[in-house]
């Protein structure tokens, strides 16, 4: 994907969060472009959508009936990524989103990757390890990876956390290379 798709996400990102954080709106705006994300799924209406040869007012009658219950703000948004050939960018826009409205309440998610599913319990006191290791409330969002062996991989970010056990084998098998 280019750097400019991504920078014009993240710009629209950002006004619709200063937009939310000024009206205290921000779970409002999380369903909206959430339900504008769920339009791009559909296979036919994202063909349509795409389509330079599909007039504009037909496009934005397809949008109007798929997204009946649109804040009137956001309605607006989407008519403006219309217009502007933009309607792609909902996806890459509402995870941008959702990571600058994490940050602002102060909460972290975690990729734990483990050899076996991981219990409620389990999963509980991984995050709360890793909550104490971010300062922040950490929600997981498990994966199950055989060949992890044991123990477990966490990512936060751009934090990385090895506790497997391949990943203990491959660090000494370093250091007896090493010597």
């Amino acid at each position: 994907m280019p750097a400019t798709t991504s920078s014009s996400a993240k710009r629209y990102a950002e006004a619709v969060f200063d937009i939310a954080k000024s009206q205290n709106s921000f779970d409002r705006w999380g369903q909206d472009l959430t339900a504008m994300t769920r339009v791009l799924d559909d296979p036919e209406l994202s063909r349509l959508l795409s389509s330079p040869a599909v007039a504009l007012t037909v496009k934005e009658a397809i949008l109007a009936k798929a997204l009946p219950g649109l804040s009137t703000q956001a309605a607006n948004l989407v008519k403006l990524l219309l217009r502007r050939g933009r309607f792609a960018l909902a996806p890459q826009l509402d995870g941008y989103y959702r990571r600058m409205l994490n940050e602002y309440r102060g909460i972290a998610i975690a990729e734990v990757v483990s050899a076996v599913p991981l219990n409620d319990d389990e999963l509980e006191s991984v995050a709360s390890r890793l909550s104490a290791m971010t300062s922040k409330k950490v929600i997981v969002e498990p994966v199950v990876d055989p060949s992890i062996i044991g123990g477990i991989v966490a990512r936060i970010g751009d934090q990385l956390v090895d506790a497997s056990v391949k990943g203990r084998l491959e660090a000494l098998k370093k250091r007896l290379a090493a010597q």
